[in-house]
């Protein structure tokens, strides 16, 4: 059994990236390794929040976690441009990087607009007796 946030294409996304984060930070070490924590705090800060977020059922709380998980993608996006800078990213791989960051950014800010709320499919449940009544039990 899944839990809902496992079901949401953006916290998929965020956690390939915290995946390849790990795989590109193995290598940044000395000059870069001020840049390589930090980025390894955002990239996880991203689906964590999403997690959060997600299981909160106050709107505001809910928003609130979402907007914390975009700005850590955007964090992340500066990051990129430091390692850039720094010689350790190239800048191919940086832009193909932040197409997928771009892609969470938007996912995100509509997640954190009014009205927004993730929710299972219904049709996973059924009453028993087919009423609507409000008393219904889940099987």
């Amino acid at each position: 059994m899944a839990f809902g946030h496992e079901r949401l294409d953006v916290y998929r996304l965020a956690i390939a990236y915290v995946a390849w984060v790990y795989q590109k930070s193995r290598g940044l070490n000395g000059l870069h390794r001020a840049a390589r924590d930090q980025w390894l705090r955002a990239s996880q800060s991203i689906p964590l929040n999403i997690a959060e977020g997600n299981g909160k059922t106050a709107d505001a709380d809910r928003r609130r976690y979402f907007e914390i998980a975009r700005g850590s993608v955007l964090e992340c996006a500066a990051i990129q441009d430091v390692l850039v800078v720094g010689e350790a990213l190239t800048e191919d791989e940086s832009r193909m990087r932040k197409d997928e960051l771009d892609r969470m950014v938007a996912m995100l800010s509509r997640m954190g607009g009014r009205g927004y709320r993730a929710q299972e499919d219904g049709s996973e449940y059924e009453s028993c007796d087919g009423g609507d009544d409000g008393d219904d039990e889940i099987r």
